[in-house]
């Protein structure tokens, strides 16, 4: 495993994270999580990252039950904020940001979060009254450092004009072969601005995987295949034309010596303001071989014909 700075903070992070976005309802799926997260713990992984809203707080419960014993300074733990937790809360309003850090706090069984994230934008709450709550946070010790995710440009850089507030650290975007968006814009601010990316779904929702087949059923544990969660893979992904794409790839994977998921991290780590990619896990397994993208780089040959194959897929 290699490590990165987090932006201009004194975090120094894994490539790879350990994301927790899945809802452990029951103890066969609680039991496996807590394993995965320790095999990624053996593995070098050090940044773990959670939200309130995963689950309704199972997350973080299951996250904090899987760290007790952990050494607190062996690990960064990151999680977020904004969705609603109830009808009435949610949202970056002052009020509930510091309830909703206390209530996280209580969950993950810890006295401190290394990473507050504000989950989206919240248009509904002045930019000022949102960061001079999370400052608060940070200064009372209940956060190290703060971060957002999908915000818009133009309120990324409000927030960083307003004086005597923390600054932002880290930014969770969606970033992959498949999704090039920050590409354009957040990547060369967030470069000026001392913010690294944790970057969420660089595997593209799994389809970077290879998992689903042109033609082909969809694999009964997959994503696609649930009711709750295919609605969040963009319907374009999973087009013959598409998923013969992603098979084309394979070839220049195998020629660096990586799988097809492997190599999917690795291009989204060749970006250098990519702090670290954040990967999900049902099986220890899984976690093996995604651990395996931290180090290996890419050609340029390889990078470029990968991107022309895929985009001309999209």
């Amino acid at each position: 495993m290699r490590y990165r700075r987090l932006g201009a903070s004194e975090l120094i992070v894994s490539e790879i994270a350990f994301g927790s976005w899945l809802t452990f309802s029951n103890s066969v799926r609680k039991t496996s999580a807590i394993a995965c997260v320790h095999r990624a713990l053996e593995r070098g992984v050090t940044l773990f990252d959670t939200a309130n809203v995963y689950g309704r707080g199972e997350a973080e419960r299951v996250l904090g039950e899987a760290l007790q014993g952990i050494r607190r300074d062996s690990y960064v733990l990151a999680t977020k904020l904004f969705f609603p937790m109830s009808d009435s809360d949610r949202g970056l309003s002052r009020a509930q940001i510091l309830k909703q850090i206390e209530a996280s706090l209580d969950r993950l069984k810890v006295s401190y979060v290394d990473l507050y994230q504000c989950h989206r934008f919240d248009p509904q709450t002045p930019l000022e009254e949102t960061m001079a709550a999370l400052t608060d946070v940070v200064r009372a010790g209940k956060a190290r450092y703060i971060g957002f995710s999908e915000w818009p440009i133009d309120r990324i850089e409000a927030g960083l004009r307003l004086a005597d507030v923390e600054r932002f650290i880290s930014s969770q975007p969606q970033y992959s072969l498949l999704h090039r968006d920050p590409e354009r814009a957040l990547l060369p601010l967030c470069a000026r601005s001392g913010i690294s990316q944790i970057v969420w779904s660089p595997l593209a929702q799994g389809v970077l995987t290879g998992k689903y087949a042109p033609g082909a059923p969809k694999p009964a544990d997959s994503r696609a295949a649930d009711d709750t969660m295919k609605g969040s893979i963009p319907p374009g992904w999973l087009q013959p034309k598409m998923l013969e794409a992603v098979r084309a790839v394979e070839p220049l994977a195998a020629a660096a010596g990586l799988t097809l998921a492997q190599f999917a991290l690795a291009w989204v780590l060749r970006q250098p303001n990519v702090a670290a990619a954040i990967i999900g896990a049902t099986r220890p397994e899984q976690v093996d071989e995604n651990v395996a993208a931290s180090g290996p780089s890419l050609s340029a040959d390889l990078i470029a014909r990968a991107e022309q194959i895929l985009a001309g897929a999209l």
